[in-house]
């Protein structure tokens, strides 16, 4: 995408702006005009031939439009023509081409996200695989987190649940992992491996680089994550996990 005359690559279109803390970048969302986290919104961007088109790693040159609106109100509002009302406004030009699929786009766009962080936080050994092994790390106090594909069995489960429970000395608590929105098919193609049921991220700094897409991909498809969870997520400032990003990416 190609960016216009005069124009900084920096200049998202985001509310007014106000004190905040580095660790917790806002923007605002063009459909509600809610100020949020940006973790939990979308960055729209226009190619130079108008097509909008989801921009999930925030790279794309040249003004950038953020939406919250989780996937239906999302659909909806492209089939009514508001999101391409509020674009107008937002890019301060009528001439844009939105694709019927951009829902769809949005969200494979979300996950391909999600999917290329772990994969780079299995490239630098931060992924726990295999039931046992992550049986036994969760047991000794070494996961960070626990992630379960959304058609793991309810047994498969409560057993690492439980085996990470003891390992954080919260058993009785109910403490339980995250369920990803994903199920075991993808996670295996996505890393390579057979049969992908359940992860462990080892460190708080893999929690942290992970949360950041998986909040974003669970927001837009109008999933909640538990408070505990929430919790979890906070990221350490953009400055940090770029420079993390592009170590891992080397």
């Amino acid at each position: 995408m190609r960016t216009p005359p005069n124009e900084r690559l920096t200049s998202d279109i985001a509310g007014t702006p106000k004190a905040r803390k580095a660790s917790e970048p806002e923007r605002r969302c063009i459909l509600s005009g809610e100020t949020a986290p940006r973790e939990t919104l979308v960055r729209l961007a226009v190619s130079p031939a108008g097509l909008v088109l989801p921009d999930a790693h925030e790279k794309a040159p040249g003004r950038g439009a953020w939406t919250g609106a989780p996937r239906a109100e999302f659909a909806a509002a492209l089939a009514s023509g508001k999101l391409k009302g509020a674009l107008a406004r937002a890019f301060k030009t009528g001439d844009l081409e939105l694709p019927e699929t951009l829902p769809q786009m949005v969200e494979d766009a979300l996950t391909r996200v999600l999917l290329d962080r772990l994969g780079l936080e299995m490239r630098v050994g931060s992924l726990i695989l295999g039931t046992q092994r992550i049986a036994e790390a969760a047991r000794g106090g070494s996961v960070a987190m626990l992630l379960h594909a959304n058609d793991a069995s309810e047994d498969g489960r409560k057993k690492l649940d439980q085996a990470w429970r003891v390992g954080r000395d919260a058993e009785g608590s109910g403490e339980r992992g995250l369920e990803l929105p994903l199920d075991r098919s993808a996670l295996s193609v996505a890393l390579g491996r057979d049969n992908v049921v359940h992860l462990a991220l080892a460190d708080d700094a893999a929690v942290a680089r992970v949360m950041k897409p998986l909040t974003r991909l669970m927001h837009y498809l109008g999933h909640d994550l538990p408070t505990a969870e929430r919790r979890a997520s906070v990221c350490a400032p953009d400055d940090e996990l770029n420079e993390t990003n592009e170590r891992n990416e080397q």
